[in-house]
């Protein structure tokens, strides 16, 4: 789970970290006001998506002169001016695509004198099962253009669990990033704030682009991402009651409701499977016979028929699927309960696309003769091979 900017900063300053002040403005008649009660002489007008590079994106509806999601005002009327030109339009970034996303909320800031941006993130590494400090005195840029033009200039180490973090890694930081003097001992208090903020909150990542030093060499955090597990949210209230759904896939968002693994892709086969293992081979195979899935579906172990139905229902309000294919293992799962949970959804709301359906498994020749039976225009497969194959051709002709 994702959480806004002006949200990210508000863990960071509760946790002690250095953090400009600023204000949410969730109506255009409240951004004078808001923008009034920061000291200025200037102000730092942000569009609030779920997304990076806002500075360098741009508005579909925008109007001559109108830069970005992110604009500098000096005086309290202009960052008004900016907050109204913002609110309620789509804003295109590198990150969001070309559908871009509508901003539904500005954050205003006071402005910061910088002499130099950093980079400072942490991250769970995967391969050591870590927690990890990314760092590169390349602040303010894309780190992957960083990673791939001069990865000399990242840093990266993992935190031992068994020692955790000490003052030596904030040092380690510190110097990484050419800090001297006090900001040294900023820097230490600094990263164990942020470890320990990104511990307690099960976060996945936490990123600080820039974190600048002030030209009166203080160290400031400028901009904050941050990205929680989902799994873990339950341990955690005040952050579950951060989520913004209007931010989130429509459709992704329905199937947390119902405990189904669900990603959106850009494809035109809707897959259907039991088993993340096997949903990645299904992926592959479709791409393997030339075509492109539509999304990632894993129902799970134990799903039942109401949990087969619903993400049947998922995968048919994706205007972009032209092909369905059911690809069932039935080991924990019966085909005969993925069998029912097809049929049910087909009748609730109808069929207009091929739908091609592999069992194996439990009770699968029951499954089978349950969509045998059914009276509807199901196409059975033998095998995946078969089944991809089955599903492609009926798409692509």
């Amino acid at each position: 789970m994702n959480i806004h900017e002006y949200q990210a900063k508000a863990l960071l300053r509760h946790y002690g970290v250095p953090v400009s002040d600023g204000r949410v403005v969730l109506r255009a008649e409240e951004a004078k006001t808001c923008a009034g009660e920061l000291d200025g002489p200037l102000w730092v007008v942000k569009a609030q998506i779920h997304a990076g590079g806002r500075g360098k994106g741009h508005f579909k509806e925008a109007e001559a002169g109108e830069k970005g999601g992110v604009r500098l005002a000096r005086s309290v009327e202009e960052a008004d001016e900016f907050a109204r030109q913002m609110l309620g339009r789509t804003l295109v970034t590198v990150q969001t695509g070309p559908a871009g996303k509508t901003v539904n909320r500005i954050y205003i800031e006071d402005g910061s004198d910088i002499d130099r941006e950093l980079y400072l993130a942490l991250l769970i590494d995967r391969q050591t099962s870590r927690v990890s400090f990314v760092v590169s005195t390349e602040g303010g840029m894309s780190i992957e253009d960083v990673a791939h033009d001069t990865p000399e200039k990242i840093l990266s180490f993992a935190i031992d669990p068994a020692t955790g973090m000490s003052d030596f890694h904030g040092r380690r930081v510190a110097f990484e990033l050419g800090l001297t003097g006090n900001q040294i001992k900023q820097c230490v208090a600094l990263v164990k704030n942020l470890y320990r903020l990104f511990i307690e909150k099960d976060m996945e990542m936490l990123e600080i682009n820039p974190l600048v030093v002030m030209t009166d060499g203080n160290l400031k955090c400028l901009d904050a991402k941050m990205g929680f597990d989902s799994n873990a949210l339950y341990r955690h209230a005040d952050i579950a009651a951060l989520r913004d759904e209007t931010e989130e896939d429509p459709k992704e968002l329905a199937a947390s409701k119902f405990d189904l693994n669900y990603i959106a892709l850009d494809g035109e086969i809707g897959c259907m499977v039991n088993g993340a293992g096997l949903a990645m081979a299904t992926m592959d195979i479709i791409k393997l016979y030339g075509a492109e899935p539509a999304n990632f579906l894993d129902v799970g172990g134990g799903a039942t028929k109401e949990k087969v139905t619903e993400a049947f229902k998922i995968i048919t309000s994706d205007p972009n699927v032209k092909g369905i294919l059911v690809n069932i293992f039935g080991g924990i799962m019966r085909c005969d309960i993925i069998a029912e949970g097809v049929i049910a959804a087909v009748k609730e709301v109808g069929l207009k696309v091929p739908l091609v359906v592999r069992l194996e498994g439990t009770n699968v020749e029951l499954g089978k003769d349950i969509i045998r039976n059914s009276g509807l225009n199901v196409i059975a497969a033998d095998n995946l091979s078969d089944a991809a194959a089955k599903i492609v051709k009926a798409v692509k002709g």
